[in-house]
């Protein structure tokens, strides 16, 4: 038996509930190690001794390069756990509980039937309190994102000028936009946007600032001037919910703009200001450098001169930022929020932000921008969910960049989704490009077919996808000024729309969100792949991205269908199976 192989974690992605009776256990194990694998389970506080337990069969449900993943589903399950496995290698056979392996339980049974007892030895579950059963909110789990970067949008039906303005303020800041998008735009293409099959926006920063990216924010509690007035918003925020739709909005709370009235106190009154404790590695006197590569006497967001790090540390700054959560979600009905560089920012800021929010609204959804593994901000206490880079990474080295093959694909999306509780992994928010990286189109060297492959991932993976503006237009671009485009309202693309509707429509009437996810079938050789959704339906999806044809018909219930190269990229569907045609 490969011992180094095996591992599981109590109270982890290893162990979890997803209901009050549903328990969900799982053991990793060295690919193609074990014989055997049960598990037994019994209630730890149980008035017999020794503990009565109960045993059910393992199997393997998910592989990876190197190992296999046993899981196992209780259902109804005890409130209170212990558990142990029985693994069998060949002729070995062997108890693995506390992180070792045994040859015997810890119950001591004497002569005279007296027992010495052994259950806190082995692996708990102390008990499943409704409050630790993490699970997003389930408008969320069902939604389709539609991510608009404001500026590049919209000002009238279907259309843009394209042109610059600058906005002026009493307090002396200039509010600045390069291609004119506002809020009114966006209202007014609500029926474009829910024709796609989206049903939730995510809005890049509308607040006042002075950028037009407005990530430098000057003031949190009004809308931006450039993108129009806060009853433009809250009218958009209105006709949203009357089409049964929801909205995200995006917070900039690690640092502010260099002439927000906190920064402005500070360089005017010093150590003075009431405010010198809400920034980061102030040196006194505070001074605004004139020219970028002039260092700053304070902490800054990613060496951005104009944008002071906020001390978020700081209960004052944690309350003030609170009551901004909450006065979006009352004055406004926003349905969530998308939290900008959320891995810089104090733990115990994010705990207070998100009480503050779910007394507002307890079905508010909290995202958090991490790009990295999220497991420290995703036990229920901080975020509902992150911005899936990962994923992205993963469908850009496969079907754009084409550096790994079928196989690792599937281990890669296979290791994404074993990182967090399963429906922790249903509820991450999906992507394929944002206002921070090139276009996927690009990266797929404008290619159809590679893109299509990729976004039928999108929305058949576990997970929320969210489609960044202008994607279903073909938008392109490398560079900042390429990937925050203008959106081309002037260009049909209907061939790509109506792949997007197709795809989308499938998703939301034959996927639940969590529906089990299994690889049924990788050839690395002929890059062909084949995995499947289950739960009330079955949904099968091939994906050929290799040269000439490969056999499908061992995956279609006896239809027959070859994937051959063709530039169609169209979907079909046969025999109740979802089938991608593929170049």
């Amino acid at each position: 038996m490969n011992k180094s192989a095996v591992l599981h974690i109590p109270t982890s992605q290893y162990a979890f509930p997803m209901a009050e009776d549903v328990f969900v256990i799982r053991l990793r194990a060295g690919k193609g190690d074990l014989t055997g694998c049960s598990l037994f389970y019994g209630d730890r506080a149980c008035t017999s001794s020794p503990v009565r337990f109960s045993s059910i069969p393992m199997e393997i449900r998910f592989q990876d390069a190197l190992y296999d993943f046993y899981e196992v589903t209780l259902h109804p399950c005890p409130r209170r756990i212990c558990y142990y496995f029985a693994l069998t290698c060949g002729e070995e056979q062997f108890f693995y509980y506390g992180g070792d392996f045994h040859s015997q339980l810890p119950d001591l049974i004497l002569e005279d039937g007296f027992v010495v007892e052994g259950r806190s030895e082995y692996d708990q579950y102390p008990y499943i309190l409704r409050s630790e059963v993490i699970t997003p909110p389930e408008w969320y789990l069902h939604s389709v994102v539609y991510n608009i970067f404001p500026d590049s949008f919209a000002d009238g039906p279907a259309a843009l000028s394209g042109e610059a303005k600058e906005c002026p303020s009493p307090d002396g800041t200039l509010s600045r936009s390069i291609l004119g998008g506002t809020i009114r735009g966006i209202l007014e293409n609500l029926d474009y946007i829910q024709s796609l099959g989206a049903d939730c926006l995510y809005l890049n920063p509308i607040f006042k600032a002075e950028e037009y990216h407005k990530y430098d924010i000057v003031d949190y509690f009004h809308v931006d001037p450039c993108f129009g007035s806060d009853e433009d918003f809250l009218a958009l925020t209105t006709q949203l919910h009357q089409r049964g739709m929801h909205i995200i909005i995006d917070g900039v709370f690690n640092h502010c703009s260099w002439h927000s009235p906190m920064f402005e106190d500070v360089v005017r009154k010093g150590e003075a200001s009431p405010y010198k404790d809400w920034f980061y590695d102030l040196t006194f006197p505070v001074l605004r450098p004139e020219k970028e590569d002039q260092i700053p006497s304070y902490a800054c967001f990613a060496y951005e001169r104009k944008m002071p790090k906020l001390n978020t540390s700081n209960p004052e700054v944690q309350e003030y930022f609170a009551r901004v959560g909450r006065y979006w979600i009352e004055k406004f009905h926003v349905n969530g929020w998308r939290l900008d560089v959320a891995n810089e920012v104090d733990k115990n800021f994010w705990r207070r932000f998100r009480t503050s929010v779910r007394e507002a609204d307890p079905d508010a959804v909290l995202i958090g921008e991490v790009w990295e593994n999220a497991e420290v901000w995703l036990k229920g206490d901080m975020f509902d969910s992150v911005m899936n880079y990962d994923f992205r990474k993963h469908c850009r080295d496969y079907f754009a960049q084409k550096q790994i093959s079928a196989d690792g694909f599937a281990h890669r999306m296979t290791d994404m989704l074993l990182r967090y509780p399963f429906q922790v992994s249903c509820g991450q928010l999906n992507l394929l490009d944002s206002h921070d990286v090139s276009r996927f189109y690009s990266l797929c060297s404008e290619d159809d077919d590679a893109w299509q492959a990729a976004f039928l991932c999108l929305c058949m993976m576990p997970g929320v996808p969210s489609i960044f503006y202008g994607d279903e237009k073909r938008i392109s671009g490398f560079k900042e000024d390429d990937y925050r485009k203008q959106m081309p309202w002037q260009e049909s693309h209907e061939d790509l729309k109506c792949f997007v509707q197709d795809v989308i429509r499938i998703r939301k009437e034959y996927i639940s969100p969590l529906d089990e996810w299994t690889v049924l079938h990788t050839d690395s050789e002929s890059d062909f792949l084949v995995f499947e959704r289950k739960g009330k339906h079955r949904i099968r999806v091939l994906i050929h991205m290799g040269k000439g044809t490969v056999d499908a018909r061992p995956f279609c219930d006896g239809g027959l269908l070859l994937l051959s190269r063709n530039a169609s990229g169209t979907l079909i569907k046969q025999n109740g199976f979802l089938i991608l045609r593929m170049p």
